[in-house]
């Protein structure tokens, strides 16, 4: 069976990733900050990680013992000092998956898909798009230049808009739900080839502006 590490996994678009794969006969380590089994997957192996604390990443790479065949980074969060937005949704993407291909925790030719936003989609403006949205833009910069030396490891990465959500972050009145988008960001990642690898691109496997 393939074997997808999914970071951020307890709700929303995270735990429609765990439904998703599970349902099309993966294998699932998902994370969670206090270690519990994601809602309605009590056999889902299950790690505790806040990607905050560099000791848990330590802890992630030696538990995993073996090669992953794809990587989904989804943790992030909304509304927090700007500070915290930028530590949890720019900085622990990438170094979280620093991190796991360092230590040659996923398969040659495996996967990578970071939750990113539309709303750190600069487009050639400049100036503030918000501490949300800087914080993705952040993290869409911070993509770009490790971009490179993650190609080196063999992996095929992408940064993806998982669309507007019926989630806690994209409300009730959002056009898609979880598993709508949750499947479509599965599609994208199962169809990648290495000429993807760098790309922003959306669930439903368009290209977006940076």
């Amino acid at each position: 069976m393939p074997v997808t590490l999914i970071v951020g996994a307890n709700r929303g678009i995270g735990l429609g990733l765990v439904t998703a794969h599970v349902s099309d006969g993966w294998d699932v380590v998902a994370t969670t900050r206090d270690g519990s089994p994601p809602p309605g997957h009590p056999r889902v192996e299950t790690r505790r990680f806040d990607v905050r604390e560099r000791a848990q990443l330590d802890d992630l790479v030696e538990s995993l013992g073996s090669p992953v065949d794809r990587i989904i980074h989804n943790a992030g969060v909304l509304r927090a000092p700007r500070a915290q937005l930028m530590e949890v949704n720019a900085v622990a993407p990438i170094r979280t998956i620093d991190g796991l291909l360092d230590a040659g925790r996923l398969a040659h030719d495996g996967t990578v898909g970071i939750m990113t936003s539309q709303m750190g989609a600069r487009r050639g403006r400049s100036g503030s798009l918000g501490d949300y949205g800087d914080s993705k833009a952040a993290l869409n910069d911070a993509f770009r230049a490790a971009s490179g030396r993650w190609a080196d490891s063999g992996a095929i990465a992408v940064v993806i808009h998982p669309g507007w959500v019926r989630t806690d972050m994209g409300g009730p009145g959002a056009s898609l739900s979880v598993a709508e988008s949750a499947s479509g960001i599965k599609k994208v990642l199962d169809g990648l080839q290495p000429e993807d690898h760098g790309k922003f691109l959306t669930w439903d496997g368009r290209a977006h502006d940076w």
